[in-house]
């Protein structure tokens, strides 16, 4: 059974955190032996692979097994793996409210938290939530995705050293709810279709405007540039979609 690490960019009290360490704890027994939170004790989003190094880092106890450090998703894992996670087996970073597709992983604190976690050899995985504007996210539809996604495929299809899985959940219309007689998963939300897909390379737009303060960025992120069968497109197109990356790639 693993021993799982959760983290992720949005911080100690975000709802996509609540969300995932839900669904591991539906698992608790059965495929995961035990679960640890290390968390940024504050909002951390595009933080890239950003390590703190130059002063020390405070971890606080916020509950059983729950820990906000003030410092980056990266410095989480770090700190987590070094002391009170040292038994961590599988890494799970998320779920991250909103898109991390294409480019974004380069700056994706969400990802730089799993490719940390790759890096040193443990197999991990990002979530996240790809959000449309002016919409609330669905978590509970998330949660039941991500209960379905942790058991039928990622203790299923596992990564090879120096290997991550970067998933992302769609922003789609209110789904019906399942209701088949004898169906396991009566009672939740229809699944999206699952897709393994390559990251697309494309580049985000160019697209800022002049302020007094300076250029303010305002790109639309919903019509950036997209690769037909690559994640942006495909998630953009109702999918979950999972990217397997490489470390050294």
């Amino acid at each position: 059974m693993k021993r799982v690490l959760l983290t992720n960019d949005d911080g100690i009290d975000a709802p996509g955190l609540a969300v995932l360490e839900a669904a591991v704890g539906r698992l608790v027994g059965s495929r995961v032996e035990s679960l640890v939170v290390a968390a940024p004790r504050e909002p951390h989003s595009g933080c890239g692979h950003r390590v703190t190094t130059d002063r020390p880092l405070a971890v606080e106890a916020v509950g059983p097994d729950r820990h906000a450090i003030d410092g980056t998703p990266a410095d989480c894992v770090r700190v987590a793996l070094a002391t009170f996670a040292r038994d961590a087996t599988l890494v799970l970073a998320g779920v991250n409210a909103g898109g991390n597709l294409g480019v974004d992983i380069h700056h994706s604190g969400t990802v730089a938290a799993v490719r940390e976690s790759a890096l040193h050899g443990l197999p991990a995985v990002a979530f996240s939530q790809y959000h449309r504007r002016g919409r609330p996210i669905d978590w509970e539809a998330a949660g039941a995705w991500l209960a379905r996604l942790l058991d039928e495929v990622v203790f299923h299809q596992a990564v090879a050293p120096g290997e991550f899985w970067n998933v992302n959940l769609p922003h789609v219309d209110p789904s019906p709810w399942q209701s088949s007689p004898g169906d396991p998963t009566a009672g939740e939300p229809a699944m999206p279709p699952v897709v393994e897909c390559p990251v697309d390379p494309s580049p985000m737009s160019l697209g800022y405007r002049l302020t007094d303060e300076g250029w303010k960025y305002e790109a639309s992120y919903h019509d950036r540039p997209r690769r037909p069968g690559h994640d942006i497109d495909r998630c953009f197109s109702g999918a979950i979609t999972l990217s397997r990356i490489r470390v050294d790639s």
